[in-house]
């Protein structure tokens, strides 16, 4: 315990309250500190919630896309929407973000967080839905710029902070859409009053960094290597002995423990001011370690993304059932509790990396890809005959996908050298967007054709969604 209050209190961070004295934030943050009964569990728990925070406005939009823009426009838009900015964001930031610091970004990530879902929730349904939309970009590149972030961050933390990560990602997603079910069927709140309630989760991310995270693994490792230096060989020297000297660190001590990553990449958690040389030379390195992980990493990553998200946006809408023989009374609840299974799945697989773990990461990809065969068949000729047998495929289809990711980054860990691990989380994380965005102009043409189908076979049910 002594060892998690030293860093929390010599943390060097000031933010005090408005008219407190200086050293309140320290205090408050001490008694926080001492609620918890090691470093281990204040960093499961930072990680847990900042994957939670991070993800959970992107669930809650996409569990939101019938009712941002009824059943005359895809849903697939609201999924680019979402997800565009963030594969964007994650293709270039990572050759670049490390020079802002983690500070700094999660400020940033809150601001556009919170912004683009008051802009969602103030937006009246008379305006056109493309102001709507403006609000889903603001939130998907915090976002995605959030995940990166973080996932690098992991580096500094070990394997618990990537479970953790992990379990609060698929967290986010029972949260998000269970929330979304529950304010809007079950209590009855209106559309605008659920995203106007969400605008204010990103806080909570604040909360996590600033007063539970132990900053010692960043602070430790920045001083053991950024130093000014002579010239570059006299950097290599000393980067080489620091390497030596972190092999020799007691494993005993919780803060050294955490602190998994080598020295050769820790002083960028901070600030780095390297010369003209370096920074051509790290940015060709970069490019090389990205192709490097294309296939054992990064394409089943895309695969099961592709899969998962075709079937969530571009089939589930279509998976319709007469409402005598299922648990609702209008078609429009099938959709969100689609979601709302699925993320169960989601969570209960990302949470599993301590007890199961997958190694061969195409077979889950490859039967994703069943499931979306299997599902899109059943929309066509609807011989499925019973939706709880629909419910079950949903559930198993969250498994598969949240296996994938969290065991992708595991594998990382484990395989990727220390010197490269950082950067390789952040940048594998590309992966799954990329597939997002690829299932979003799929299932535009999808959830279309498959509805039209349905009409022209007698099953109009597609047509008789009314948006909240």
């Amino acid at each position: 315990m002594s060892t998690m209050n030293s860093s929390s209190s010599s943390s060097g961070f000031q933010f005090p309250l408005p008219g407190a004295p200086s050293s309140s934030w320290a205090l408050y943050r001490a008694r926080l500190s001492s609620l918890l009964p090691s470093v281990d569990t204040a960093v499961f728990i930072a990680f847990w919630l900042l994957g939670l925070v991070n993800n959970v406005l992107y669930v809650i939009v996409l569990s939101a896309a019938q009712d941002l823009v009824g059943n005359g426009i895809p849903k697939g838009v609201v999924l680019l929407a979402d997800v565009m900015p963030s594969f964007l964001t994650k293709l270039v930031a990572p050759y670049f973000i490390h020079r802002i610091p983690y500070a700094a970004r999660i400020f940033i990530f809150v601001a556009l967080s919170s912004a683009g879902m008051l802009l969602i929730a103030f937006t009246p349904p008379s305006r056109s839905v493309a102001v709507k939309l403006i609000g889903v970009v603001l939130s998907s590149i915090s976002s995605g710029g959030g995940e990166l972030s973080f996932l690098g961050l992991t580096h500094y933390y070990g394997h618990m902070s990537l479970a953790a990560w992990g379990s609060g990602t698929g967290g986010a997603g029972l949260v998000g859409s269970l929330l979304y079910v529950v304010l809007t069927d079950w209590i009855g709140l209106s559309v605008k009053t659920s995203l106007l309630a969400s605008a204010f989760l990103p806080v909570i991310m604040l909360v996590s960094f600033f007063m539970i995270l132990p900053h010692g693994p960043l602070r430790a490792s920045a001083r053991k290597t950024y130093e000014p230096l002579a010239n570059r060989d006299s950097f290599q020297e000393d980067r080489e002995g620091a390497e030596d000297s972190f092999v020799d660190i007691p494993t005993s001590t919780a803060s050294s423990s955490l602190l998994a990553p080598g020295p050769a990449v820790a002083a960028t958690a901070y600030s780095s001011h390297p010369t003209e040389d370096a920074r051509n030379h790290s940015l060709a390195a970069k490019i090389r370690r990205s192709k490097s992980l294309f296939v054992p990493y990064m394409l089943p990553l895309l695969l099961v993304y592709i899969a998962e998200y075709t079937i969530n946006q571009g089939v589930s809408p279509t998976l319709l059932f007469p409402l005598d023989s299922s648990p609702f009374t209008e078609f429009r609840s099938f959709y969100p509790f689609y979601g709302f299974l699925y993320q169960v799945g989601v969570f209960v697989s990302r949470s599993s990396t301590p007890f199961i773990r997958i190694h061969h990461l195409y077979l889950p990809s490859l039967l994703q890809i069943a499931n979306l065969v299997l599902l899109t068949l059943h929309a066509l000729f609807n011989f499925i005959p019973s939706v709880y047998i629909v419910f079950v495929i949903i559930f198993w289809e969250g498994l598969l996908g949240g296996a994938v990711y969290v065991n992708t980054f595991a594998e990382i860990m484990e395989n990727v050298p220390a010197k490269d691990r950082e950067f390789s989380l952040g940048a594998t994380s590309v992966s799954d967007s990329g597939g997002i965005c690829v299932a979003g102009f799929l299932s535009m043409a999808m959830e279309v054709w498959l509805c039209n189908w349905q009409v022209d076979h007698g099953r109009d049910w597609c047509r008789r969604i009314k948006a909240g």
